[in-house]
């Protein structure tokens, strides 16, 4: 709480000409005196802060002295040197950003800085999940420039069944999805979504983008992922569960697992999402201990199949 008392008062004074410890307190709700005595840490560890006493007196940065953290909270800060750590997915010019954001920080809060960008690992790897590094896509770099300029580019590209193209995108925006990255574009047909480790070419026009007014990145990724889950996914399977295996299902199937209602008998109304009749059967074969399918009668059919198969090979 110290510290980002600190840094609030170092932004309240490169927001204004002068603060007094009284303005310190209301602002920061402490007592007048805990503000003199903050005020009064900074200046002891350096922060060109001094104050000047008499009408009209109160706390000043000399000359007018600013560092590159304005606007920013002490946790914003911290947050931001989250990323910027050795074992970090962000890239080498974030990463330098950072470092040098660090040198520009007082004395008595690079520390803390230090220790945020050393304080967290991230490994996006399951257990028992190949040791394979994902390299960014070769065009992400020049693509994420031409979102950011909002220029249009000339795409070339190769889709899953191996037919090229090449047209002209709107660039809107570009979103990580485990270790792939997707172009999100608009196009003369609409909306359209691409791999980047499928495109062979990006050339920017120069053109501007025509983004769509009320185009929000975050919101149109979802449409476009549920739209992916429904082709990926098209059948659903109905059943009913123990309630205790909830938390199985709920590990085997993740987001194609809908929980519903309590039935008569104390078990639960679940749906579960699959690709094909034969492959969702396979998936619920080892769970008949807990899990009733009453539909839809395809599935149900071949796990009658698998019953009998697994009944004259083991007994």
């Amino acid at each position: 709480m110290r510290t980002d008392r600190l840094v609030a008062v170092l932004l309240m004074l490169q927001r204004r000409e002068q603060v007094t410890a009284a303005e310190v307190a209301r602002e920061l709700e402490v007592s007048e005196r805990t503000a003199r005595r903050d005020l009064d840490a900074l200046a002891m560890a350096g922060v060109p802060v001094y104050s000047t006493q008499g009408r009209g007196g109160g706390w000043r940065l000399v000359g007018g002295a600013r560092t590159d953290l304005s606007g920013l909270t002490a946790g914003e800060a911290r947050a931001l040197f989250l990323v910027a750590g050795p074992a970090s997915a962000a890239t080498p010019a974030v990463k330098a950003a950072l470092r040098k954001l660090v040198q520009a920080l007082p004395e008595p809060f690079r520390a803390q800085a230090e220790a945020a960008a050393s304080s967290l690992v991230m490994d996006p790897r399951r257990w028992g999940s190949s040791r394979v590094e994902h390299r960014p896509p070769r065009f992400l770099d020049d693509l994420q420039d031409a979102v950011i300029r909002g220029v249009q580019v000339r795409l070339g590209y190769v889709d899953s069944k191996g037919a090229e193209t090449e047209r002209t995108v709107h660039p809107l925006g570009i979103v990580a999805k485990g270790p792939a990255w997707y172009l999100v574009s608009h196009t003369e047909t609409g909306r359209r979504t691409f791999r980047i480790d499928r495109v062979t070419s990006a050339d920017p026009t120069g053109d501007p983008v025509r983004r769509p007014e009320d185009f929000d990145l975050a919101e149109s990724w979802r449409e476009i992922a549920d739209e992916i889950d429904r082709k990926r996914t098209p059948l659903e399977v109905q059943a009913v569960c123990a309630p205790h295996a909830i938390g199985i299902l709920r590990i085997g199937f993740g987001d194609r697992l809908e929980v519903g209602g309590t039935t008569t008998d104390g078990r639960i109304d679940v749906v579960i999402r699959g690709h094909d009749d034969y492959t969702l059967a396979g998936e619920l074969a080892g769970l008949v201990e807990w899990l009733e399918v009453t539909g839809p009668p395809g599935v149900r059919d071949h796990l009658a199949s698998i019953g009998n198969a697994l009944v004259e090979r083991y007994s």
